[in-house]
């Protein structure tokens, strides 16, 4: 983090300073919500939680090295003495405010990009594919995992240093307003907005209103910024009437949708999946020029989020050939996303579980049930589909789950294993679709699925862990990936 004193800070996020004798002589040089991941020098921000209050941990974090804490009320030890902190009426807007204070310091010091990236679907995917464009032209933040929120957001900036030249902020939201709060806070250069699906439909009460709310990042661009729309997404598409930035568009082939917006495009062409589940095609830039990119990302849907990188990075300024060779070749950066393991008895396990909603598990089924077709050289395989439940979708959970199900028979998926009461209708739907027997399976939870997957995972086996975060099968996905022949069961 760039060197702060206690004054500064304070003046930054109009707070009060208690217990600090001499604050132009306290320098913060890191911060965190997390006391156990303090160290000297840090500013402990003293989040109140569903379960916790941060304030609690205070004494912890001034005992591990903290020299200031950000806080909602003074905070005292056994002697009545009070930590030295910054308090103010709202913590999280305080970090943000601070934010933002970096950022112009910053900005004020030397030429700085910020770039932002929001959608229903791959914001984390594409926000690590910019890290790596960006990363070669110079220093660069990016997130940790997905820090993307009104806590994370910060918490990104806050590891800038004072080189950095980029920044690469991935925009989530749960509300109306998160978005348009996230761009005030960081001013983004460059913002792109990827699709419009149905995560959190029941928080925001139908899929109009998070097309409102992610329209956000283009309003929250100034005249001189550039908006990345996704041509192929119709919602997407409207926001241009939104904003007042220039605009790039991003899609697959040549052709806008709409011919009466002539904006630059970014479009793939001659679009091929090999038998790793990698796509490969040629990226056309609006200068002209065209490339060929080969990534090592697993699933045809990724060719999206490539466009996306390649768009917001040429919005930035970075050359057409810089970008192509900074996608070609990448995978998966951020853990449980599209995550391949291969086991050392031939079973291949795919560990796409962070996250999950109609439109990815629609992706991630397609994309197995292309890997397990085979080809003139590679022998067909047989395919287990792990689904847990998808959170936050209101009243349409059990329609969107049996809606899986179906699809699992469709696209003749070997064997499905339905984890948790929330997923029970694609158990239930696949079930009725196929007429299955043994073919479908649920359980209730992540240790019978273990117990499951251990007697019925076979050599040559390409297995598919896909749920929502809550579910917890990103975990089971791991424990199964570090499995041994010896604990698998054997045939004969």
């Amino acid at each position: 983090m760039i060197a702060i004193s206690a004054a500064q800070l304070a003046r930054a996020v109009n707070g009060e300073l208690a217990g600090v004798p001499d604050p132009e002589s306290v320098t913060v040089t890191s911060v965190t919500t997390d006391s156990r991941e303090v160290t000297d020098g840090a500013l402990f921000v003293a989040k109140p939680g569903e379960t916790t209050d941060g304030h609690r941990f205070v004494p912890a974090a001034a005992d591990s090295g903290a020299v200031l804490h950000l806080t909602e009320r003074v905070v005292t030890d056994d002697a009545g003495a009070p930590y030295p902190c910054v308090v103010v009426a709202d913590v999280v807007l305080a970090m943000g405010a601070l934010a933002s204070h970096v950022l112009e310091q910053l900005r004020a010091a030397h030429p700085v990009t910020v770039v932002a990236v929001t959608g229903s679907v791959g914001k984390t995917t594409t926000k690590d594919l910019l890290h790596g464009i960006f990363a070669a032209q110079g220093p660069t933040v990016a997130p940790r995992n997905s820090y993307n929120g009104e806590v994370g957001v910060p918490l990104t900036v806050f590891t800038a240093t004072e080189d950095t030249e980029y920044f690469v902020i991935e925009m989530g939201a749960t509300h109306i307003g998160n978005i348009r709060y996230l761009c005030d806070t960081v001013r983004p250069d460059v913002g792109a907005v990827l699709c419009v699906g149905s995560a959190h439909a029941g928080e925001f009460g139908g899929v109009e209103n998070i097309a409102r709310a992610k329209g956000e990042m283009v309003e929250g661009l100034s005249a001189h910024g550039t908006a990345v729309l996704n041509d192929d997404d119709a919602r997407v598409r409207a926001m241009r009437e939104r904003t007042d930035a220039r605009i790039i568009s991003f899609g697959q082939g040549p052709d806008a949708h709409d011919p009466a917006h002539e904006d630059p495009r970014v479009w793939a062409e001659d679009v091929t999946v090999g038998t790793d589940g990698c796509p490969a095609f040629t990226l056309h830039f609006p200068d002209g020029s065209a490339h060929p990119v080969h990534s090592q990302l697993i699933g045809a849907h990724h060719v999206t989020n490539l466009l996306a990188a390649a768009a917001v990075a040429f919005g930035a300024g970075v050359p057409a050939a810089e970008i192509a060779a900074g996608l070609t070749g990448r995978g998966p950066r951020s853990r449980w996303r599209m995550e391949r393991t291969e086991r050392p008895d031939g079973v291949t396990v795919i560990n796409d579980a962070y996250n999950a909603n109609p439109q990815s598990m629609r992706a991630a089924l397609q994309t197995l049930a292309q890997l397990g077709r085979g080809d003139e050289e590679h022998p067909a395989r047989r395919t287990i589909a792990v689904l847990g439940g998808m959170f936050e979708l209101g009243d349409e959970s059990i329609t969107a789950h049996a809606e899986l199900g179906q699809l699992l028979v469709r696209l003749n998926v070997s064997h499905v294993v339905a984890v948790g009461e929330v997923a029970r209708p694609v158990y239930t739907a696949a079930t009725l679709e196929g007429s299955w027997g043994e073919e479908a399976a649920w359980v209730p939870d992540t240790e019978h699925a273990e117990q499951y997957l251990s007697d019925t995972l076979r050599p040559g086996d390409i297995v598919l862990f896909k749920a929502s975060n809550a579910a917890g099968l990103q975990h089971l996905g791991d424990r199964v990936a570090q499995a041994t022949t010896d604990t698998n069961h054997q045939e004969g």
